[in-house]
């Protein structure tokens, strides 16, 4: 198989940028460790460590919805920042409260940030560092000058309760960042962007039903269509290859050798992919962000979650390069790269206590 790499060009030719400057994340306090998932999988907790490196994922409790867990992250990452006003909130996600509208207006009103700009991105597992990419966009162009970014998913209402090789992967959570616009010398500044994408391999990683398409065509769906479903082993190779091309063509956009990376954060699909790209870049074992043993795969929550917990766990220090990328449906991938600034204490993923500021009770 061959691919076309990208032109090794750089994206971010204007002297600003965006710079992150507030970061939290969130996982619903359901944690299920692998001795309890369903005992019909004949799975034990040796057998998923093995597999995929999970030890537990955590559900959000019945009617808490994508939009929720949104919210609890998205007033922790303002609260980091010091409450700033924001022009524009972006929410990347697989897992919407509704297919129509879109969650981020409804999400700006409850944080009670006023009329302002609001959207979402669907680019499943890619969603945040296509969201980052979007969210410069808007700062660079002048379209707002700071943007609040949210990613968060709750994937165990598309799970398939037969399917076992979906159901011991992925969790429940969202994280989110501040951004504002900034120069390409402050710490905190994303440097370098790389995007793709490819619709032939569309089927790999989808839900079927529920859309446009199980509407006009009612007679070829069934029910077991509105599930989650993944092949494996293609997805597999695709996510490694693609995540390793994206990743070296960021490096030479921000003119980075891959011994300069500090800190490597991929999106946590499963440990065996996460080694397999560190391997391929290469970044040593030592030097990644990972937190897929407590909290599994959270699709587009992966990234700032990580990123999350390992600031409120101090694993990341200011002026460190940070390097990021991403593999999900679609098929998209995407990488980052940028220089990690000085933060406020950022609160555990899992802290239910922490309190959720400028928030609006739900209508």
């Amino acid at each position: 198989m061959t691919f076309r790499l990208p032109s090794a060009a750089p994206l971010l030719k204007t002297p600003q940028t965006a710079v992150l400057e507030g970061l939290a994340g969130f996982v619903p306090p359901d944690a299920v460790a692998n001795d309890a998932l369903p005992a019909a999988w004949d799975v034990d907790d040796a057998w998923v460590r093995r597999r995929t490196g999970i030890g537990e994922r955590h559900r959000a409790a019945s009617g808490v919805t994508t939009g929720d867990l949104a919210l609890t992250a998205a007033a922790r990452a303002l609260a980091v920042a010091g409450d700033p006003l924001v022009d524009a909130v972006i929410v990347t996600t697989s897992t919407p409260d509704r297919p129509m509208p879109a969650m981020a207006p409804r999400l700006a009103t409850r944080l009670g940030l006023g009329e302002i700009a609001a959207w979402d991105v669907s680019a499943a597992c890619s969603g945040f560092v296509y969201g980052l990419a979007s969210a410069v966009g808007a700062l660079t162009s002048g379209c707002a000058d700071r943007v609040l970014l949210v990613s968060a998913e709750v994937y165990s209402t598309l799970l398939d309760p037969q399917d076992r090789s979906a159901g011991i992967l992925f969790g429940d959570g969202a994280g989110a960042v501040v951004l504002r616009r900034g120069e390409r010398e402050e710490p905190g500044a994303v440097l370098a962007l790389d995007l793709g994408g490819d619709g032939s391999g569309d089927e790999l990683i989808q839900v079927p039903g529920g859309g446009a398409q199980e509407r006009s065509r009612p007679g070829d769906y069934g029910p077991d269509d509105r599930y989650f479903r993944m092949r494996g082993r293609e997805v597999f190779q695709h996510a490694v290859t693609r995540m390793t091309q994206s990743a070296h063509t960021v490096l030479k956009r921000a003119d980075w050798a891959a011994e300069d990376v500090d800190r490597f954060c991929a999106h946590q699909a499963n440990a065996r992919i996460l080694s397999a790209v560190g391997d391929r870049i290469p970044v040593p074992g030592e030097r990644h962000v990972t937190n897929i043993e407590r909290v599994g795969n959270t699709g587009a929550a992966s990234i700032p979650l990580a990123l999350a917990d390992a600031q409120s766990r101090g694993g990341l220090r200011p002026g460190e390069r940070v390097l990021l990328t991403a593999f999900g449906a679609g098929l998209t991938w995407g990488s980052a790269a940028l220089v990690w600034p000085e933060l406020p204490a950022v609160p555990r993923i899992d802290d239910l206590d922490h309190p959720a500021p400028r928030t609006t009770p739900i209508a």
